[in-house]
């Protein structure tokens, strides 16, 4: 599972933490989503943590800007026990180019 969400392709173009943060619209790599939920990771710079992954993005839903671990994408389920998904047809783009304003 954890392969699925973090392909070697995605893992070998993510900047390392904080390599975007004097950029006013930082590139998104990677959108992940839960079925039935209004939670999407939009991933921004990753970096593999012990045996796991660090991600940095913006998490809608939660409607911030946050770390998560590939460990916990892989542990999230909804309602109906489905686990999380990479949207494989996502285009990377600057933030404002490809997350939606949150509902505020």
């Amino acid at each position: 599972m954890a392969r699925n969400l973090l392909p070697d392709d995605l893992r070998n173009r993510l900047p390392p933490l904080h390599a975007q943060d004097d950029e006013m619209q930082p590139m998104v790599y990677a959108r992940y989503f839960l079925v039935g939920t209004p939670l999407v990771w939009y991933v921004i710079e990753g970096q593999p943590e012990g045996q796991d992954f660090l991600f940095f993005g913006f998490v809608l839903g939660r409607n911030t800007f946050r770390n998560f671990h590939l460990s916990e994408l892989v542990a999230a389920r909804n309602d109906h026990g489905q686990q999380v998904e990479r949207d494989a047809a996502f285009i990377p783009g600057r933030l404002t180019e490809v997350v939606p304003a949150p509902d505020l």
